[in-house]
C-alpha cells in the first residue's frame, strides 16, 4: 500500500488528553431507529484505540441535512448503538448549540478512556459555511483532533477542516481514513498493471473529470450505465429513447480521441437491454429484449448492458491486476435490469486483482448482491471517492499534519 504522509492515529500520545474525533455517523434511520449501523462499526477501531490509550474521546458527526436544531436528526440513537457496540457507556451531550453549556459539563466530567458524543454538527448553521465561531468552539474543547470521516472529507466544514486552524495540539487521520487513502490513492497513483477502471451511473456530467483523469492513469476504461448512451450517440449511433446528455456529446468525442491518442482501450457496450419505458416503480416488472448497442430502435430505451457486453467487460476485469469501479451498469434496483451490474460484481469477486469499489451506488450494489466480502476495499464515501478519483485534494485530508 502507498505510504501515507499524513499523521496517523497510531502515533498519537493521547493519555489524559481530550481527543475530538470527526466520524461519519450519517446512518439511515426509520422511526428513530438505525436501519444500517455499518458506518458506526467502521469507526470502532479508531475509537477503541484512543480509549485503550487513555484518551478522553469526544466524537462528532453530522446526520442528514437539518437547517438548525431538529429532533428528527438527533444523534441520540447513535449514542445508544455505540454504547452497545463498545460495551461501555457513551455519554450523549444533548445540546442544540453542539458545544454549549451541557456539552462542556459532560466534557469537564470525563476521565481517561471515557467517551462523549456531541449533538449533530449541522444543528449549527455555520458548519456548512466553515464559520470561524463554530470552528473555534470545537477547537476549545479538545487538545488533539482526529478525522476519520472519509465520506465528508471532500467538504470544507467546521468539523472537517475549520477546527484544525484553531486546535493547539496534533491533528491526525483515523484508521478508516488511512485505509481509504491507501486503497484509493494507491489504486490510482501506483497501480499494479493492467489497471482497469469501470465507470457507470446515469450522467456523464457527474464524472467529467473522473473520466479524463482515469484515462491518463489506467490501461483500459470501461463505460457502462446510462452515460454509455451519450458516448454511443457521440459516435453517431442511434440510441432511441435512452438517456443522453446532449450538451456533453463534444466532450465524449474528446475523450474517445484522448483514449486513442494515449493508446488506451475505451470499452463501450456492444449490446444493451431495452424496454419501452423506464420502470415505475423502479422495481416494477418490465419486458426486456436485447439489441445491438449501435442501433437501438427509436421507440425503445437502453437500461442495462446486454449479455455479450457482460462477457466483454468481465473478460477485461478478470485480466486486470487492479480494478476501480464506480457506478452501476444499469437500473440495478430492478431485478431484470441488474444483470449487467451482477456480472461485473461477479467478475471482480472471482478476480485475483486488487478491487476497489468507489462508494455510492456501486458500493450499495455490491453489498446488496452479496459480494462485499470478496472485494479488497469498498469505499465509505460516494462524493469523496469520486473527487479523489478526479485527482482532487480533499479539504478534510489536506488540513491534517504531515507525518
Amino acid at each position: 500500500m502507498a505510504k501515507l504522509n499524513k499523521k496517523n492515529v497510531e502515533t498519537l500520545e493521547v493519555r489524559g488528553k481530550r481527543v475530538l474525533v470527526r466520524c461519519d455517523f450519517n446512518v439511515p434511520l426509520k422511526d428513530g431507529a438505525i436501519t444500517n449501523d455499518n458506518r458506526i462499526v467502521e469507526a470502532l477501531p479508531t475509537i477503541k484505540k484512543l480509549i485503550d490509550n487513555g484518551g478522553r474521546v469526544i466524537l462528532c458527526s453530522h446526520l442528514g441535512k437539518p437547517k438548525g436544531p431538529d429532533e428528527k436528526y438527533t444523534l441520540a440513537p447513535v449514542a445508544k448503538r455505540l454504547s452497545e457496540l463498545l460495551g461501555k457507556a457513551v455519554v450523549f451531550a444533548k445540546d442544540d448549540d453542539v458545544v454549549g453549556a451541557n456539552a462542556r459539563r459532560s466534557i469537564d466530567a470525563m476521565n481517561d478512556g471515557d467517551v462523549v458524543l456531541l449533538e449533530n454538527t449541522r444543528f449549527r448553521l455555520e458548519e456548512g459555511k466553515n464559520g470561524e465561531a463554530f470552528s473555534r468552539d470545537l477547537a476549545s474543547i479538545a487538545d488533539v483532533y482526529v478525522n476519520d470521516a472519509f465520506g465528508s472529507a471532500h467538504r470544507a466544514h467546521c468539523s472537517t477542516a475549520g477546527v484544525t486552524q484553531f486546535i493547539k495540539g496534533e491533528t491526525a487521520v483515523g484508521y478508516l481514513m488511512n485505509k481509504e487513502i491507501a486503497f484509493l490513492g494507491n489504486a490510482v497513483e501506483t497501480p499494479e498493471r493492467p489497471f482497469v477502471a469501470i465507470l457507470g451511473g446515469a450522467k456523464v456530467a457527474d464524472k467529467l473529470n473522473v473520466i479524463s483523469n482515469l484515462l491518463e492513469k489506467c490501461d483500459t476504461l470501461i463505460i457502462g450505465g446510462g452515460m454509455a448512451y451519450t458516448f454511443l450517440k457521440a459516435q453517431g449511433y442511434e440510441v432511441g429513447k435512452s438517456l443522453v446528455d446532449n450538451e456533453k456529446l463534444d466532450y465524449c468525442k474528446e475523450m474517445l480521441a484522448k483514449a486513442e491518442k494515449l493508446g488506451k482501450k475505451l470499452l463501450l457496450p456492444v449490446d444493451t437491454a431495452v424496454c419501452a419505458e423506464f420502470p415505475n416503480p423502479i422495481d416494477a416488472e418490465c419486458k426486456v429484449e436485447y439489441v445491438d448497442a449501435t442501433g437501438i430502435p427509436a421507440e425503445l430505451m437502453g437500461l442495462d448492458i446486454g449479455p455479450r457486453t457482460c462477457d466483454l467487460f468481465a473478460k477485461a476485469a478478470k485480466e486486470a491486476k487492479t480494478v476501480v469501479w464506480n457506478g452501476p451498469m444499469g437500473v440495478f434496483e430492478n431485478p431484470v435490469l441488474a444483470k449487467g451490474t451482477i456480472a461485473v460484481a461477479k467478475s471482480l469477486a472471482e478476480s485475483d486483482a486488487t478491487t476497489v469499489i468507489g462508494g455510492g451506488d456501486s458500493a450499495a450494489a455490491v453489498v446488496q448482491l452479496g459480494f462485499a466480502d470478496k472485494m479488497s476495499h469498498i469505499s465509505t464515501g460516494g462524493g469523496a471517492s469520486l473527487e479523489y478519483l478526479e485527482g482532487k485534494g480533499l479539504p478534510g485530508i489536506e488540513v491534517i499534519q504531515d507525518a
